[in-house]
């Protein structure tokens, strides 16, 4: 006699349907991916009451620590994805060694390690090595460190210094040491912002993300300089030409650069501003500045051609030796810098420094990285 099937099990076999995935896939995060649009799926089929646990389960499997450099940045991206940071004990022994204790299981699991090139640099890149080593060793599925400021990285290339009679360089290209090392000890994936020189990825056998502060930076402009509309934007030295030139056409402005001439090694003999800033609004891109004397030089070089308010804006704000009592006494009218670099202490030093958060770009890299989708959209696009 045939009998017709409950109710129940009739959901059964629907919520059955609904799961198929194929399980073999070589790939574990392609494999999560279609876990999580299976999730979505059931949760749009269902009330919004039974929402809320399927949505939770989003991001299975991943875990993200964060090094001694940027605590703040690490919390602020785990608090976008929603989970919680992990467990790590860093401490130094009485003759300064490293020592890192990951307080939690990371076996199988895709792991994320923020650490940014600031600080104490030599022990902080140390601390990231270790960190990345012990997971590896624990059986991390893929550990990815997540580096907002590259270490190292404007010693790219053997420059040649001024030295007369003398044209051999014996200058190290230690960007690529680094490179190297972050292989070495286990890395599968680097994600970072802005690097100095974009050659640098090509120093890697694994996949490298560089992401752009360019479309945070947009959006600042665009909100905070009301007359933005008639404003130019400079490069403090030919290196940057291209970077100015994207942010003058995607703001419909003209663009400006500052050439420096250099009679001896680390002297700026003179600088020939090519462009016209008279009755503008100045702003000065950069990707970085340490001392600040490039952009202090050429914010006064603006002035005397007729601009009539200077803004700095730049990626890396590491603000070494003389760098805040240079822009206290410089005619900046704001000098701003994204989070990439621990920035508290310098804006109570210095009232004109302001701080642009780029965590969500850092923790949407994250979570499309883990469930294998494309990161190009952070490139011109900021996630909010």
């Amino acid at each position: 006699m045939n009998t017709m099937p409950s109710s129940s099990s009739e959901s059964e076999i629907e919520f059955e349907q609904d799961c198929v995935m194929p399980v073999r896939s070589s790939n574990p995060i392609r494999a999560r991916s279609l876990i999580r649009n299976n999730l979505e799926k059931s949760a749009a089929s269902s009330s919004p009451q039974q929402q809320q646990p399927l949505l939770q389960s989003r991001m299975p499997n991943i875990k993200v620590f964060s090094g001694s450099s940027h605590p703040d940045l690490a919390s602020r991206i785990v608090d976008r994805l929603g989970i919680d940071l992990g467990k790590v004990v860093t401490k130094k022994f009485s003759n300064l060694e490293t020592c890192v204790e990951i307080g939690e299981s990371v076996r199988g699991e895709d792991v994320y390690i923020v650490q940014s090139g600031s600080g104490e640099i030599n022990d902080n890149l140390m601390e990231m090595l270790i960190m990345i080593n012990a997971c590896k060793i624990a059986s991390a599925s893929r550990v990815t460190a997540v580096i907002p400021c590259f270490p190292y990285a404007r010693q790219d290339k053997k420059d040649k210094d001024y030295v007369p009679d003398l044209y051999t360089s014996r200058a190290p290209i230690s960007a690529k040491l680094v490179a190297n090392m972050l292989s070495v000890a286990g890395a599968d994936h680097i994600i970072t912002m802005d690097l100095h020189a974009s050659q640098i990825q090509g120093f890697f056998d694994i996949p490298v993300d560089n992401l752009y502060a360019e479309p945070a930076v947009l959006k600042w402009i665009r909100e905070n300089i009301a007359e933005w509309r008639n404003s130019i934007i400079v490069s403090p030295d030919a290196g940057g030409a291209k970077r100015v030139t994207s942010i003058a056409d995607r703001l419909n402005v003209e663009f400006a650069l500052i050439h420096k001439e250099r009679k001896k090694a680390n002297e700026v003999a003179s600088m020939v501003l090519v462009g016209d800033v008279k009755d503008r609004v100045a702003i000065l891109v950069d990707d970085m500045a340490d001392t600040c004397g490039t952009i202090c030089h050429a914010a006064d070089k603006l002035v005397e051609a007729g601009a009539t308010r200077v803004y700095a804006i730049l990626t890396h704000g590491i603000f070494s030796g003389p760098a805040i009592s240079r822009i206290n006494n410089a005619c900046f009218e704001a000098v701003v810098v994204t989070n990439t670099i621990p920035q508290d202490g310098h804006m109570k030093d210095c009232p004109k420094i302001q701080c642009i958060d780029v965590s969500m770009m850092f923790a949407e890299a994250v979570r499309r990285t883990h469930n294998g989708e494309s990161v190009s959209y952070l490139f011109s696009n900021v996630p909010y």
